[in-house]
């Protein structure tokens, strides 16, 4: 399970977290990535990883543009979608229905909501070569209503 801290334009999400020693405690037991858009942690599963967010809320809230959680290789899902997760409310399973893609390029995040049945190349023509796409399932509530 990893989880995957988005950072917004200006912040270098890494070092601030690193430099401060209350998040630092928090991570001790983590090796976090840096990625150019952010950080992703891994952790042992997802109670786990909802328990590390939940610890880092003050400096999610101040630093972190959006929050991800990847339960499997290539599937993100969003904050509320893996506490639904985690209360067993739900049990997604492939094809998921509400699903979007974040483009990452510039800050800040673009969203382009996934029709159902389609696949992300179907979106290829909105996003550019040098995009950073991730396939993010959420819940019904944040689909947007059709």
């Amino acid at each position: 399970m990893n989880v995957l801290l988005i950072q917004p334009e200006g912040v270098d999400l890494y070092t601030t977290l690193l430099n401060s020693e209350t998040s630092r405690d928090a991570l001790r037991f983590y090796k976090p990535d840096r990625l150019e858009y952010g950080m992703r942690i891994r952790t042992a599963s997802l109670g786990s990883a909802l328990a590390l967010v939940s610890e880092l809320r003050w400096y999610i809230q101040r630093y972190v543009e959006e929050v991800l959680f990847e339960p499997e290789k290539g599937i993100f899902c969003s904050s509320s979608l893996a506490q639904q997760i985690y209360e067993r409310d739900v049990k997604p399973a492939s094809p998921w229905k509400y699903r979007c893609l974040y483009r990452i390029s510039d800050h800040p995040v673009d969203t382009i909501w996934m029709d159902a049945g389609t696949t992300p190349q179907a979106y290829a023509d909105q996003v550019e070569p040098e995009d950073t796409v991730l396939e993010v399932w959420c819940t019904e509530e944040e689909y947007p209503a059709e």
